[in-house]
């Protein structure tokens, strides 16, 4: 019999205590307001204890402001949630050397999805070990500086990989790999960000025999271990079904394998994809109905099996960064056509791509004045030369809103800067952590200078 006996990763160090939090104060204009959200005064509104207001008037507008409290106080609660889980923030919602140094100190792992991510966070401090590589179409570059830097897992998406990686390693080396399997689960808020089921670019599916015969492969590769399996159903999922869906199929696989080859597998992922609210009301994932179900379900699905219960492992991204950012604009004009109303902002699609993409939905507020007018229905856009640049569609701002005012959209900490574009060369946004009182610039904005030094021709 074959079977694994390491642990799903090294023993979580002890995270470093961070500054005892100040009471909260009440939050402002609900829960898609970052917990720290205060109205110092009528109009004005405050994160981190700094009046949003006042970040725009130093760095400029558009800009992203992260509150790094509420980043930590997520990363607490899913560790709090899964205790004896492993929890991996997922660097492609946004990653930045502070974001990377805050979720280490709070006692996650991370998973990257290209060497430019690895890089950054191990030229951080962030323990390699700690890390799980992803990625459909990993190129040669991001294997060598996986196995450069001693990244501590490899998620094999394809049977090319195993060979080409096996090869990379060596016959004298060594790399621990996990399998991303397609469970044929349908989740997620909108068809682009599903990826459980058989029909999308992503992970070898379970149905067809796919995935246990290129498992089967991988235990011919003496240099790669194989540690378990791993899935990802999709992004904005709002219930605990398709997770409990995914595992009795993830298990019974696990339950052929042992069968077939004797084999195992010490560990489970199972992705994230956890369901936040953008707009008052939204439904989110229950993260304690989560933990115990999938706690439940997996326990029986490998007690049916015979099987040890594995090690679980969730990659929480948006969960975590997204409701702990708010980005702010200027408007630049106000357009009344018949009976639309279009407020155009100094940002758009180049730094928020996602209402353009998934017509995700945003509630954006006036602040920094005081307005005495009833609410009006607009459509907030953007200055690029798009017609679907949008910002927000339905949008209820005072009737009075006008050229100079600002405009602060929450829950912009997740796919903005991470997806953000050099479209008609405006520049990226900068990013501003605010804690206590204090505001400091995280990433710089990108300047025409940036642009310039890029453009080698002539």
């Amino acid at each position: 019999m074959t079977t694994v006996h390491e642990p799903a990763t090294p023993p979580t160090p002890t995270p470093t205590p961070a500054p005892k939090p100040k009471p909260k104060p009440k939050p402002a204009g609900g829960s898609v307001w970052p917990a720290s959200s205060t109205e110092p005064a009528r109009g004005d509104l405050a994160v981190g204890g700094v009046p949003l207001a006042e970040i725009a008037d130093r760095f400029g507008t558009p800009v992203y402001v992260l509150d790094e409290a509420e980043v930590r106080a997520r990363c607490r609660t899913y560790r709090e949630t899964f205790p004896d889980a492993d929890v991996l923030y997922a660097a492609k919602a946004f990653l930045c050397r502070a974001m990377a140094h805050w979720t280490a100190e709070e006692g996650l792992g991370l998973d990257v999805c290209s060497a430019g991510e690895l890089e950054l966070a191990v030229t951080t401090g962030f323990p390699p070990e700690r890390i799980v590589l992803h990625g459909n179409a990993k190129s040669p570059r991001d294997l060598d500086t996986a196995l450069r830097l001693g990244v501590g897992r490899i998620v094999i998406d394809s049977p090319g990989e195993i060979a080409r990686l096996a090869a990379a390693v060596g016959p004298d080396g060594h790399q621990k790999v996990m399998v991303r399997v397609v469970p044929g689960v349908s989740a997620g808020g909108h068809e682009k960000i599903r990826t459980g089921t058989d029909d999308q670019k992503f992970g070898l599916p379970i149905a067809d025999g796919y995935a246990a015969h290129a498992i089967a492969r991988i235990l011919g590769q003496p240099q790669l271990q194989l540690t378990g399996l791993h899935c990802h159903l999709g992004s904005q999922i709002t219930s605990v079904r398709p997770y409990l869906v995914a595992i009795r199929r993830m298990v019974g696989l696990m339950s052929r394998l042992h069968e077939q080859h004797g084999l195992v597998l010490p560990e489970i992922d199972l992705g994230g994809g956890h369901g936040i609210a953008y707009c008052p009301g939204d439904q989110v994932l229950d993260l304690t109905a989560l933990a115990r179900g999938v706690r439940t379900e997996l326990a029986e699905a490998c007690g049916r099996a015979g099987l040890p219960v594995p090690r679980l492992l969730i990659e929480p991204g948006r969960a975590i960064v997204g409701p702990a950012g708010v980005a702010l604009y200027r408007v630049l004009s106000v357009k009344h056509t018949g009976r639309d109303v279009f407020v155009a902002v100094d940002g758009g699609m180049s730094d928020n791509p996602r209402p353009a993409l998934y017509g995700v939905r945003y509630a954006p507020r006036l602040i920094g004045r005081r307005s005495t007018a009833g609410p009006a229905r607009v459509t907030v856009v953007g200055r690029h030369c798009e017609a679907g640049d949008i910002l927000a569609t339905g949008a209820e701002l005072p009737d009075d809103v006008r050229p100079g005012d600002l405009l602060a959209v929450p829950v912009a900490g997740a796919y903005h800067l991470s997806m953000a574009s050099g479209y008609n060369l405006v520049g990226r946004p900068p990013v501003v952590a605010v804690r206590d009182g204090l505001a400091r610039l995280l990433v710089r904005r990108e300047s025409l200078e940036d642009v310039r030094s890029r453009d080698v021709g002539l």
